[in-house]
């Protein structure tokens, strides 16, 4: 679907088989060079729910601009941005104990269980019924009692339209689904259509400076623009992740049911220095920092939650406050991404109301997706993205009230920044083969 670089085409290249056991004994092969064949702006062939970014030609354009001499620990391209390098270096010191956390973390109710429409129609993009070919595309809602009475009242009275909200959750329903019993996946979808609309259609790209620099110009919207990249980079990593973890299972990988069969090319082409956004690992880091500064935002609402008993028992309240009192939700070197959206944003706060409608439209673009799983995550994913935006901004630029913020979208803020760390954690994985 949407090939667009014949290397990339099954029939046009080898079947792999390799044997997996630990991530490091993946053997570094020399790649091919990928060069997308279309010169502008037009994503080429991915995976997962989306997961193919920009193509390198339209890069190319803004390459020169700021260009610093610093590399980043998960990646060896240098870094574009010379201000977030504090802020990245606080995360990737402190990631070895945080991430463990997160893993404690969601096996809480409170922060995996979503009430997710997955039967909703797309309404972007004139689509065939496209059936995925692996049972893994397929999510199933967990039985009623499974879900905390409280909890699924809280989703139904906190429920609300708002005109012009920064995200439109689904209806609550009874169908609940479960993150701990559906994890990310490699599932074989190709979701590039999708990111496709997403880079053309919601991203921001007709402003000059923006066309010179679409990601570090000095807008909010290049600010917009790199959260969303650095969204998709983290889905790749997820990908690459999920790759690694099936062939570790079955030592191969059905070139019949999945397109991309080789983890170490894949994580070339998608995040490395020479493939299709060669600062899709700094963009990553971005919005990484995005969501620490929510979730630190928040962090009183969370305690408070946590205080009631809303969230779970004393142990699973312990873990919560590990994270949230970890020293990197401290760190004044995170503010950094925010600080740059918050400053952009105030110089500029009549319009505003594009990035609102932008998060909405990247929320519902999800029902485009034809893979339950992948849709699932996504939802869960932009939620959470847009949630730190909403945090950050709120209406003017100044912030959002966090006494306003669901527990849907709390339980999504925090569960994408645990998903973020998994990402950057699997380019450390990569960078170190």
């Amino acid at each position: 679907r949407c090939s667009s670089s014949s290397l990339l085409h099954p029939k046009n290249k080898p079947t792999i088989t390799m044997k997996f056991l630990p991530l490091s004994a993946i053997a570094v092969v020399a790649l091919p060079s990928l060069t997308p064949a279309n010169a502008f702006f037009a994503p080429p062939t991915s995976s997962a729910f989306i997961t193919t970014q920009p193509s390198s030609s339209h890069q190319s354009t803004h390459a020169a601009f700021r260009v610093s001499s610093t590399f980043l620990k998960a990646s060896t391209t240098p870094l574009h941005d010379e201000s977030l390098s504090p802020g990245i270096t606080a995360i990737d010191t402190s990631l070895p104990s945080l991430s463990p956390l997160f893993s404690s973390l969601r096996s809480l109710p409170f922060f995996r269980l979503y009430s997710c429409d997955m039967l909703a129609s797309c309404e972007y993009i004139p689509q065939e019924l496209f059936e995925c070919y692996t049972e893994s595309c397929e999510i199933y809602p967990i039985d009623d009692d499974e879900v905390p009475m409280d909890l699924k009242s809280n989703d139904f009275n906190e429920h609300e339209f708002e005109l012009d909200g920064w995200a439109r959750w689904d209806m609550p329903s009874d169908d609940y689904y479960d993150t701990l019993q559906f994890p990310e996946d490699y599932t074989g979808y190709d979701g590039s259509e999708v990111w496709g609309f997403i880079h053309n259609r919601i991203g921001f790209h007709e402003e000059e400076a923006l066309v010179r620099d679409e990601y570090d110009a000095d807008s909010w919207k290049a600010d917009f623009n790199k959260a969303v990249s650095g969204l998709h980079a983290m889905v790749s990593a997820q990908v690459v992740r999920g790759m690694i973890e099936k062939l570790q299972d079955t030592g191969e990988l059905d070139p019949e049911s999945y397109q991309w069969t080789d983890p170490v090319e894949e994580y070339e082409r998608r995040l490395g220095a020479n493939g299709e956004t060669p600062e899709a690992v700094e963009n990553m880091y971005f919005t990484m920092m995005l969501l620490l500064s929510g979730v630190r935002a928040a962090r009183d609402r969370l305690l408070q939650d946590c205080d009631s008993g809303s969230i779970g028992d004393a142990e699973a309240c312990e873990t919560l406050r590990s994270i949230l009192t970890h020293p990197l939700m401290d760190d004044p070197n995170i503010d950094a991404a925010s600080r740059r959206l918050k400053d952009h944003a105030l110089r500029d706060t009549n319009n505003l109301w594009e990035a609102r409608m932008r998060t909405r439209d990247l929320m519902r673009i999800m029902n485009c997706v034809q893979c339950n799983k992948c849709r699932f995550h996504g939802k869960i994913s932009t939620l959470g993205l847009s949630t730190a935006l909403q945090l950050t901004l709120g209406r003017q630029g100044m912030g959002g009230d966090v006494a306003k913020i669901h527990r849907v979208e709390l339980a999504a803020l925090v569960t994408t920044m645990g998903k973020f760390a998994s990402g950057i954690e699997l380019c450390y994985e990569m960078q170190a083969l």
